[in-house]
This record gives structure tokens, C-alpha cells and sequence, in this order.
């Protein structure tokens, strides 16, 4: 389809591994673009016409993952702390504040609110 080989699931050939598998490895795709494809039928791929697939990456063009900088871990901590504040009443909650609510669930269920 989109001009590369696609593969069976648990048919692809070795040297071909998916992000995730790259990743316990302790590599990335190291800008490579996808070189196949797995795909395997299932029920809960309704929106893709009942298939599923893993864009398959060469391991040997694979790079070693970036270590974690400070700055980044500091990018990350800020990110995560602006998830658990509450925007009305502005305490870090300790979880996530949910989406569907948009503020804490204290805030959610006040009946002034």
C-alpha cells in the first residue's frame, strides 16, 4: 500500500524490530523511516478496516537512546506537576486532573461550582 513489504504477525524477518522492541533494547530508530510492516487482524481496529500493524525498523541503522539531560528532566517534572494543579483552586492535587472534568474532583462536586 504504501511501498513497503508488509509481514504476517510473528513472520517478520530477523534484523526487523518495532519501536518498542528498539527501545528494551536500549535503541531508537535513529531517524531511519520504517522499512515494513506487521499486520494482523483484530476486533479492536474497527477504524482501520480490521487490521492492526507495527511499523517495522532496520536494528542495525538503530542508535543508542539519548540520555536524560537535566534540563529535560526538569521539562518533564514541570509538565507533570501542571497536570496535577488544579486550575481552580490551584493545589497539586497528587493525580491527574481528568479532562472530562477539567479541575479537581473537590472542585467538580461543589454545587456552587
Amino acid at each position: 500500500m504504501n511501498g513497503i513489504p508488509v509481514y504476517p504477525y510473528r513472520l517478520a524477518p530477523p534484523g526487523l524490530a518495532t519501536r518498542r522492541q528498539l527501545r528494551a533494547a536500549g535503541l531508537r530508530p535513529g531517524g531511519a523511516d520504517p522499512v515494513a510492516e506487521v499486520r494482523w487482524r483484530s476486533r479492536k481496529a474497527r477504524h482501520t478496516g480490521g487490521f492492526r500493524f507495527a511499523l517495522l525498523y532496520d536494528t542495525t541503522r538503530a542508535l543508542p537512546v539519548r540520555p536524560m539531560i537535566p534540563g529535560r528532566w526538569r521539562a518533564v517534572a514541570a509538565a507533570m506537576t501542571a497536570r496535577r494543579t488544579c486550575p481552580t483552586c490551584r493545589t497539586d492535587r497528587g493525580y491527574v486532573i481528568p479532562t472530562s472534568l477539567g479541575t479537581c474532583v473537590p472542585c467538580a462536586d461543589r454545587p456552587d461550582a
